[in-house]
């Protein structure tokens, strides 16, 4: 990011924002087996018509993912893999860090045993 103007941090902060939404994950989760339709991603994720396509408009204006229309449906399909890429370094380091907690609490509990004395 070094060297970026503020016009171009403001692009590369919306794309961050529409990472930022669970809903949104579970969306791109669903299209890295391929392009769907919003019936297809709504019966896959579990959320109401309206909220997929308010949630895929945001991806799409933020160029994560692209529509193509065919018939009657559009059908959508994630603009550059290398999304996924970023996601799962993401995911990755937030594994490391839960490791770590995991591992400094379970030495806090190994010390709060109490001991029995001989």
């Amino acid at each position: 990011m070094d060297g970026l103007d503020d016009a171009a941090l403001e692009r590369v902060a919306d794309y961050f924002k529409a990472l930022s939404e669970p809903t949104r994950l579970k969306l791109l989760n669903a299209l890295r087996s391929g392009e769907r339709n919003v019936g297809a991603l709504t019966a896959e994720i579990g959320v109401s018509q309206a909220n997929v396509s308010k949630h895929l408009a945001l991806l799409l204006a933020s160029g994560v993912v692209e529509r193509r229309p065919r018939g009657t449906n559009s059908f959508y399909r994630i603009a550059d893999t290398g999304t996924y890429q970023l996601c799962d370094l993401v995911c990755g380091q937030i594994g490391k860090r839960f490791a770590s907690e995991i591992a400094q609490r379970a030495g806090f509990l190994a010390a709060a045993k109490p001991r029995r004395h001989r």
